[in-house]
């Protein structure tokens, strides 16, 4: 009986884009709470990229690599 070598699962690639996205999430809380939230823009950016790398890190489990 022999094993099919196992491939790793995941991009690379797209985990760092994920990874780029959160750290700009981050980066528009901070300044969103420097300003004490005095607009909801940045909020939102951060909710909306927070999101994109979330949506990008189950994608790169799903999708199948080559």
């Amino acid at each position: 009986m022999t094993e099919r070598p196992t491939h790793p699962r995941g991009w690379v690639s797209i985990y760092a884009i994920s990874f780029i996205l959160l750290l700009g999430s981050g980066i528009a809380f901070a300044f969103a709470a420097r300003g004490l939230l005095e607009s909801t823009r940045l909020m939102w950016t951060s909710t909306i990229l927070s999101g994109l790398a979330i949506v990008l890190s189950i994608l790169t489990v799903v999708l199948p690599r080559r």
